[in-house]
C-alpha cells in the first residue's frame, strides 16, 4: 500500500446530509490509512463527467440516489450482485483506473439483521419500489425469505422488482400502499420509503420478534417505526445499515475482498456506530438508536 494520500467520496444529490464521511474517516483512522473522504454534489446526469475527471488520487466512491444505475454503463467489471440488481453503490478504482462496481447494500441489511436477530422470515413485506427495494428484496431472500408483497405509491413502478422475484423463484405479490393496513399482522417488513413518506401506515407486528426495518434514519424515529416499536415490534433503522454497507466498503478500498473482515473489526464496527450517534449492535430499537 503506498503511503501517498488517497481520495474517497460519497456521490449523490442531495448530498449534504451524509453521514458517510463521518463513518469512513472514522475507519480509516482506526485503520492507518492515508485516505481522505468527502461528499460530492452531483446531480443524475453528471456522473459522466465526474468520472471522467478522476486522477490517480482516486481510490473509490460511494454511490447514493441517483446515480446507483446510472454507474453501471461507467464501469470496467461489475460484481455479479450488483450485475443482476442493476445497482452498484460501491466503485474501486485501481492502480490503473479502471472501475469496479459492487453492492453492499444487500449485506448491509443482512449484517445488521443477523447481528442481533435469528430471523429466517418465510415472506417478506418490501415498502417502495426504487433501487434499494431491490437490494431489500435480495437481502431478504438470503434472510429466508421466498414470497414477497410489494407496495408501492403507483404499483405499475414494480417491474423491476417482479423481474428479480421471477429471476429468484419466488413468489410475488404487488399493490398499493394504501392495501397495507387491511393485510392484517406482518413478521418481517423492509420500508424503503423516504422518511415520513410512511407517517400514516399503521402496520402491526404478528409477534414481539417480527422485524421492521426502516432504512430511513433522519428524522428518527418514524412515526412507522414508533408504532411498530409500541406494538411490541423490533425495529431496525437506515444507521444500521448504513454502518454495515460502509463497512464493506472500507474492505473494498482498503484491498479486501467484501467479506474479508478488516484488522479488529468488531471494535471498528462499534467506533463507527459511536461516530454517528448509534449504540453499538444489539440495541437496535426505536427507545435505542439516535437519528
Amino acid at each position: 500500500m503506498t503511503d501517498a494520500r488517497r481520495r474517497l467520496a460519497v456521490l449523490g444529490s442531495p448530498i449534504e446530509h451524509s453521514l458517510s464521511p463521518v463513518l469512513h474517516r472514522t475507519a480509516y483512522e482506526h485503520l492507518g490509512l492515508p485516505y481522505d473522504y468527502d461528499r460530492v454534489e452531483v446531480a443524475s446526469g453528471g456522473l459522466a463527467d465526474f468520472v471522467g475527471g478522476l486522477d490517480a488520487s482516486w481510490r473509490g466512491l460511494s454511490l447514493t440516489m441517483p446515480l446507483k444505475r446510472e454507474v453501471l454503463p461507467l464501469l470496467d467489471t461489475v460484481s455479479p450482485l450488483a450485475r443482476r440488481l442493476g445497482v452498484a453503490n460501491t466503485v474501486v478504482l485501481d492502480d490503473d483506473g479502471r472501475r469496479h462496481g459492487h453492492n453492499t447494500d444487500v449485506d448491509g441489511i443482512v449484517r445488521s439483521v443477523e447481528g442481533f436477530h435469528d430471523a429466517r422470515p418465510a415472506a417478506a413485506t418490501i415498502l417502495g419500489g426504487g433501487a434499494t427495494a431491490l437490494s431489500a428484496m435480495a437481502a431478504a431472500w438470503d434472510l429466508g425469505a421466498r414470497s414477497f408483497s410489494i407496495h408501492l405509491r403507483n404499483p405499475m413502478r414494480a417491474g423491476e422488482l417482479t423481474s428479480l422475484a421471477a429471476e429468484l423463484g419466488a413468489d410475488v405479490m404487488v399493490a398499493p400502499l394504501t392495501e397495507l393496513p387491511s393485510l392484517g399482522p406482518l413478521d418481517f417488513v423492509i420500508s424503503t420509503l423516504p422518511g415520513g413518506a410512511a407517517d400514516d401506515l399503521h402496520l402491526r407486528p404478528t409477534s414481539s420478534s417480527s422485524v421492521l426495518f426502516d432504512v430511513a434514519y433522519e428524522p428518527w424515529p418514524t412515526r412507522l417505526a414508533s408504532r411498530w416499536s409500541a406494538d411490541g415490534g423490533i425495529v431496525f433503522n437506515g444507521l444500521d445499515m448504513l454502518v454495515e454497507q460502509a463497512l464493506g466498503q472500507v474492505r473494498l478500498f482498503s484491498g479486501r475482498a467484501q467479506d474479508e473482515p478488516v484488522p479488529d473489526e468488531d471494535v471498528l464496527r462499534d467506533a463507527m456506530r459511536a461516530s454517528v450517534g448509534s449504540p453499538i449492535r444489539g440495541r437496535s430499537t426505536t427507545d435505542s438508536v439516535a437519528g
